[in-house]
């Protein structure tokens, strides 16, 4: 074994040579994470100002702008009154609010026998999630009044005194309704999600460190040299290969420090982190051990160990949240180990316990049990030849 530990080390200190080791391993991901810090400061929580024209100013538009400014809305929408609905319009479309909503004349009057007109409500593409919110808003305030009116008629067909009823009908809520309540989980900021998905994504780039050196090793006569002393092929194999893993737990450990401490990133419980991070390091060694084993040229592993680069970054959703990737993306995801991690890392920072990171761990474990199986198998042929 202490071949294996020397060629390793040899390795390391080539690599704390090279300053593109320093720069994709530790600073880009911290650069990224960063960026994405500042990009995300001020888009973690939502509120938006809206405009709103009373061209009713019955009961039911007052009853209406009383919803908007309500309690249960007041840390998500600021009202602001305006004149006329050109007046919405323009400052929804100069961005000074993100959403107008109309209030058309004869709302409150067509409430008490017919069909009240529709709630306009104004949106702009430059703020599509204030437009989504507000309709919806709107939608919920229109589905109320239709309960109400609809069980004043059913009531009064059946005979019941009218009286109060009207103002009873006015008390009364939909079934379904939304209530604010602890979920067990925080929310997950941009920093958060990002910096172990950068973390992950530049520590695949030691594949290609690793499988260049070797090549660039072999066309040197450094491995003729060793070959001719009592180290076996499978020693120089498994010396690059932990040196990959202590130079990725290296970089993805940096990260979790300095986001952790600069920017208060919680990463979760720090015995589960650091599994998963252990787990990912093995991933990248074993990724590495396989390219080394397939290809027969420099250039062949700069190919492949990019191809595979790319190729588990976008489909294990690293890029773009998880939850808001396509089913068929997400299912993909889990026959890799960077999705596994990047769940495991978002349960995590989710609030989820330690223990969470079980399953991900194991399904990383079993993708490097197979991938160095197939390995083995790739080295024996080889050796064959």
């Amino acid at each position: 074994m202490w071949p294996v530990f020397v060629i390793a080390a040899k390795d390391l200190r080539q690599r704390a040579r090279d300053r593109s080791a320093w720069v994709l391993g530790f600073l880009a991901p911290l650069a990224i994470a960063g960026l994405v810090s500042i990009a995300f400061g001020g888009a973690e929580t939502f509120h938006a100002e809206v405009a709103v024209v009373d061209e009713d100013h019955g009961v039911l538009a007052r009853a209406f702008t009383s919803f908007l400014t309500g309690p249960e809305l007041a840390g998500v929408l600021t009202v602001t009154p305006v004149a006329d609905a050109a007046e919405a319009r323009a400052r929804v479309d100069r961005g000074d609010a993100g959403a107008g909503v109309v209030i058309p004349a004869g709302f409150s009057a067509a409430a008490h026998g017919g069909t009240p007109p529709p709630l306009t409500v104004l949106t702009t593409v430059d703020g599509p999630v204030a437009g989504q919110v507000v309709r919806s808003v709107a939608e919920s305030f229109a589905a109320q009044l239709d309960a109400d009116r609809l069980s004043v008629a059913t009531a009064v067909a059946a005979g019941a005194p009218t009286g109060d009823l009207a103002a009873r009908a006015a008390a009364l809520r939909l079934p379904e309704q939304v209530v604010r309540q602890a979920s067990g989980t925080c929310p997950i900021s941009g920093v958060g999600y990002f910096a172990p998905a950068m973390g992950i994504f530049f520590l695949f780039f030691a594949m290609g460190f690793a499988a260049r050196g070797y090549f660039l090793e072999r066309r040197d006569g450094t491995l003729d040299r060793i070959a001719v002393a009592p180290v076996g092929q499978w020693a120089v194999l498994a010396g690059k290969s932990l040196a990959t893993f202590a130079y990725s737990v290296a970089g993805l450990g940096t990260v979790y420090l300095v986001t952790s401490l600069v920017f208060g990133t919680d990463w979760g419980p720090l015995p589960a982190v650091a599994a998963l991070v252990l787990a990912v390091a093995l991933s990248v060694a074993c990724l590495t051990a396989f390219v080394i084993s397939v290809s027969r040229s420099e250039r062949q592993a700069d190919s492949l160990a990019a191809m595979l680069t790319f190729g588990l970054v976008l489909v294990g959703g690293h890029f773009v949240f998880a939850g808001a990737a396509p089913p068929l993306v997400r299912t993909v995801a889990l026959f890799t180990p960077n999705g596994w991690a990047l769940r495991g890392f978002t349960d995590l920072a989710g609030g989820a316990p330690g223990t969470s990171v079980i399953v991900p761990v194991l399904a990383i474990l079993a993708f490097c049990a197979a991938l160095t199986a197939l390995t083995g198998v790739l080295r024996n042929l080889e050796a064959r030849r």
